[in-house]
Order: C-alpha cells, then structure tokens, then sequence
C-alpha cells in the first residue's frame, strides 16, 4: 500500500529532527557530509525513530543542494551524498517497512536575493535526480518561507515525478505567511499546482502550529501535515536549546488530529521521545473526515493618512526639486544643524535629507533629528536608512517610529561597511540589501509586517533609492536601477557627480526610465578634499580635469571654496537642463556653500522657461 493510501484511512507518524539530536552529540557542522562521512550515526538515528514508533522517516538531505553545500566547499558532492542519504535511510526502514521520504529543504528566506529561481531549479534538478534514483515513496520538501520559491520546486518536480509529494511552508505568525497569505489560501495554491500533501513546518511550537490551523480547511484532494518545533528556542550558554515535555507534544497532536491533520512529525528540538508520545496518542485514532472552520471578521487595514505635501517623486516627474544633505553632528551640540536646516529650508528647498551613520561613523540618530526638525521648525526630513545596522527587528521597528513620527521620505541604502568607520571592530548585519528593504518598506504601505502580519494600518512611505553612476559600465549600474524599480523604489539619488559629460552619459542611459533621478552635487572645499573623495571614498570619482583645478588653488582656503562653487555651479548648469531633481550634499557643515547653490539653481530656473524641448520632465 502506497503512502497516499495508508492516509486515506490513517493517521501517520513521521520522525522528528535530525539535526538536533546531531548537535546534541556534539556534532556542529555539515550534517549532510554524515551520510558519507559518519553513515552509522545516520543510520542510527533513523532506527531509533522507527523504533519510537514513526511510520514515515526522512533522508538527511535538508540541506544537501549545491547552493547550501557551497558554505561547506561541497557543492560537487551532491551526487555522492544524496545517493548516499536515501540508501542509508532504506537500510534502516527495511526491516518495518517505513515509508521514506526524500527531502529537499528551502533555500531563500526573507532574502530573496539569497537565490534566483533559476538558480535554485538548477540546484533542485541536481538533488531531486539523485534523490528520485533511489526510489523513494514520496518527497518532503520543508521550510520553504517563500511561497514563490516553493510553489516553483512543486511545479518543477511534477514534471519529473509522479510520486507523492509534501510541500510545507513555514511561517514567522501563526496562520500567515511572511508575504501577508494566509495559510489556507497558500495550502491550496500548493494543492493546485500538484502537491498530494500540504501543511507546515519549523519556527513554531506546537501551541501556535495548533493555531494556525485553526483557519485551515481540509484541502479537496490533499492531506494536511505538520511537523512543528518542540517549542520556541533559547540559549543557554551559546547552545541552542528547546525546553518541550515529550507529553506535552504527545497531547498536542490530538489537537493537530481534530483540526484534520494526518501526517503528524516534528522538526527543531524534537527527539525520538517526542515521536513516541506522538505515536501514543494518535496511533489508534482515525482521520477526521469534515471540518468547520469559523470564518474570522477581517483585520481592517485603515489606509495611510493623507498628507497636505506632495510626494518628492511625484513632484519631481513635473517641477524642479531640490533637497539637501547636511549631516547629523557627531556630538550632542545640535546648534549648527538646526541653524543650517533652517537657513536652508528659508531658501526653499523642498527637504534636508540626513545620512544613518555615514562612512560607518556615529552621529546623532537622523530619527531624531528629524522628528526635530519636522515637529518644531515644520521642515521636511528625508532620512537615510542603512542595512548595515540594524537586523530584521530592528528595521522594522525603526520604520514603524519614523512613520508614528510623520517622516515619511526615505533613502534605503546598503550602508558603508563598519570596518571604514570609526568602530572597525563592529559588527556590520546586512539581513537584507536594499533592493529587499524597498520591498519591505512597500510591504508596510500595504498594511503587512516583514513577517506577514498586520500592521492595521497602512504605513506612508515614499521610497528613494540609491544610484552609483561613477562606474566604468554605466548600463550594468542601469540594470540594477531597473531591478530597484521593480522593488518598489520610487526615485533615486545619486552619488555626487563630477563631470558634465557623465550627466549626459546618465541622461542618456535613464531616458526611458520615469522614474525621477536627483543628481548630486558636492561642492569641494580645497585640493586635500578632492583628492580623499577620489582617492579613498566608494561611489565618488572625479576627473583629472577637476582634481587639477582645485590642486592651483593651493593652500588658498578662499580661492579654493570659490573654486568648488564654480565646479558645482558648471554641473548644475548641466544637470538643471536635463534633470529636475538636484541633490547638493552639503561638505562639513558648509550650508553657506549650499546655499549659495540654491540660490544658483534658481536664478536659473527664473531665467528660462519652463518646459523647453530639452528638458527631462519624466526624470
């Protein structure tokens, strides 16, 4: 009788983790490398689950793709360790004729980035051949957080198999995926496209694995399944621990049995034990056949409240658009900014934008600067956000205050590695790129967490992103614009530029975009100055012709501030007939240089028309 069979009239036992028990026995490396390098431990493992009382046990194969094998220098033994995972878990089921399972594990979590579908096919083909050779009586793919990742590994191995396949996924709340899904409309896009069993597995514990299928209905054709974790984890001194009653587990799969579950395992912290009590309390028992799911009332996502301002973005396709960088301080004395933010926005700017700790280095936190600035000098802030400092928590955090606070323009930005800064020896986080933080951001003004859960109200932002147009091949920089378009980002800022020929270059290469781009313009302060920029800053080249220029100004502190003003005022004189977005970076606290720029850029918005043929509206 065939695994789909037995579950028509059945409830079915998987095993629980592999993975903690090898870490319990010290062993804290590729536990895939095992089945080649330590198949007795495998092997072991798999009797003592069968032993416990499991009907249904799992090649140790979660990890076992080239992709993940990479980390360890394996990813040419795909081959050998898959062939040998799925004879060693045979060997063991022999004897009680238990179904195996081969299984493949997810690769991306909230980074999409971490894989491209291609990618993850192209690994996915090398394992399921190996895995498939070996005739197993189904596949069990688990802890796929991405739907998309994982709805594509169903389709993919239906065209190579008809054999039963398990597909779970694996969510950050009960009963939501990370995208905003909730759990039965993922479970039936995943029935539709060929999986014979769908359910969940990882990240929850029992009382909130329950939950989530408390919304769950019992699929047309499919079975459901679950493998939570034995609880939620802790440390305790640097080792991860679950601190989970093996009947405590037992009890709670009568639970998962009455919401119409039929495959009942286990995955992080569970132990034979936990299988046993499993066995203990559902072994006897016959499948639920119907199911009444109470329909909830709807969170309501109230909208984003309206502001009285125009959209930087929006304004920008139109009418010029200025906004100016000028620092946070790197000490508590907040004087000169907020004098500077002042005489800036008096000359008519339309935002002060602020770094997150540019060059790696401290300041004062720009959501504080700008909640100061908006809320007693009614300025409008544009804060930087960086990925280097802050993790998944972190960031979202920070973006629910800027929204509670009413900062709503934002610059999403890797951020300058920490190993430049001024704490070399701090830590730098990088969970997601920017691409995938404009993603989240957008994924806030729909109303949705980073893990999927409602916000109830919808956040407010408008999105800037980074661009780097100070590289040998500008059309490569122009495609990962084109990808940052795609995430959402709704205009782009870039790095100060330095040459009129390079604005046209950048003209040339965006024209068919429309989304707006705001060139930057650093005005130089003396030769020392321009030479560091070229020399020793990422993303800022300058042209012998201008390094020149300020090297005959000498140690002439006057000429050379003249001098960077005239550079600048060169550039805008180009960068104003082909863009209307300008971004002047203000240099040391220099705001009377920027100033003198703005007052530039608009006398010559006053002489000319608005509108002439050559002018890029759309940009």
């Amino acid at each position: 009788m065939g695994l789909l069979e037995k579950l028509q009239s059945s409830i079915l036992t998987a095993d629980g983790a592999m993975g903690t028990l090898l870490y319990s026995y010290g062993i804290d490396y590729c536990n895939e490398e095992l089945n080649i390098q330590k198949p007795e431990i495998i092997e072991k493992i798999h009797q003592d689950y069968i032993e416990a009382g499991a009907d249904i046990i799992q090649t140790n194969t979660y990890g076992a793709n080239a992709i993940k094998l990479a980390r360890y220098g394996l990813e040419n033994q795909v081959k050998e360790i898959n062939e040998a995972a799925i004879q060693i878990a045979k060997r063991a089921a022999a004897p009680g004729n238990q179904f195996v399972l081969g299984t493949i594990g997810g690769i991306r979590g909230i980074r999409k980035s971490d894989a491209t579908l291609d990618e993850i096919i192209h690994s996915l083909d090398q394992q399921a051949i190996q895995l498939l050779a070996g005739d197993p009586d189904g596949l069990l793919l688990e802890t796929y957080y991405d739907l998309e990742e994982l709805k594509t590994t169903v389709a993919y191995l239906r065209t190579l198999t008809e054999i039963p396949i398990v597909a779970q996924v694996s969510m950050h709340e009960p009963g939501i995926l990370q995208n905003g899904l909730p759990l039965n409309d993922a479970l039936l896009q995943l029935e539709a496209i060929g999986a014979n069993i769908v359910g969940v597995n990882c990240r929850l514990g029992p009382h909130h694995t329950i939950q989530a299928f408390e919304g769950v209905k019992l699929p047309n054709k499919a079975f459901l399944s679950a493998y939570p974790n034995a609880s939620l984890l802790d440390i305790d001194e640097g080792r991860i621990v679950y601190e989970s009653d093996a009947e405590y587990f037992g009890k709670a799969a009568l639970y998962l049995r009455d919401a119409g579950v039929r495959l009942i395992g286990g995955c992080c912290g569970t132990t034979p034990k936990h299988i046993e009590a499993v066995k203990k309390h559902i072994g006897h028992l016959a499948p639920i056949t119907s199911k009444v799911v109470e329909k909830r009332k709807p969170i309501i996502i109230q909208d984003a409240k309206p502001t009285n301002t125009l959209a930087l973005h929006e304004k920008a396709k139109t009418e010029r658009t200025i906004i100016v960088e000028l620092d946070t301080p790197r000490h508590l004395d907040t004087t000169t900014f907020m004098e500077g933010s002042e005489k800036l926005y008096a000359a008519g700017i339309d935002a002060v934008t602020m770094a997150d700790n540019s060059l790696a280095s401290p300041r004062i936190s720009n959501m504080a600067m700008g909640s100061m600035l908006k809320h007693q000098k009614n300025i409008r802030p544009l804060a930087h956000i960086t990925c280097r400092d802050r993790n998944l928590i972190g960031l979202q955090s920070h973006l629910m205050g800027l929204d509670a606070l009413g900062i709503h323009d934002i610059l999403a930005v890797t951020g300058d590695p920490t190993k430049i800064g001024d704490f070399p020896g701090a830590t730098s986080v990088y969970d997601v790129s920017s691409l995938e933080l404009i993603q989240l951001i957008k994924q806030l003004n729909e109303g949705i967490s980073f893990s999927g859960k409602s916000l109830r109200k919808k956040a407010n932002f408008s999105v800037a992103a980074a661009f780097n147009p100070n590289v040998r091949v500008l059309d490569r920089a122009v495609k990962r614009l084109e990808k940052k378009i795609e995430c959402g980002a709704d205009y782009f800022i870039t790095q100060p530029v330095y040459s009129k020929d390079k604005i046209h270059e950048i003209y040339e290469a965006t024209k068919h975009l429309s989304t707006p781009i705001f060139i930057g313009i650093m005005p130089l302060t003396n030769s020392r100055n321009s030479e560091f920029l070229h020399n020793e800053v990422p993303g800022i080249k300058l042209s012998e012709e201008v390094l020149e220029r300020m090297r005959l100004c000498g140690d002439d502190r006057e000429l050379a501030t003249a001098e960077g003003i005239q550079i600048s005022k060169e550039l805008m004189d180009t960068a104003a007939k082909l863009f209307n977005g300008i971004y002047i970076i203000t240099p040391f606290f220099r705001y009377d240089m920027s100033l003198e720029l703005i007052h530039y850029i608009q006398e010559i918005d006053r002489k000319k028309e608005r509108g002439f043929s050559y002018v890029q509206t759309s940009n």
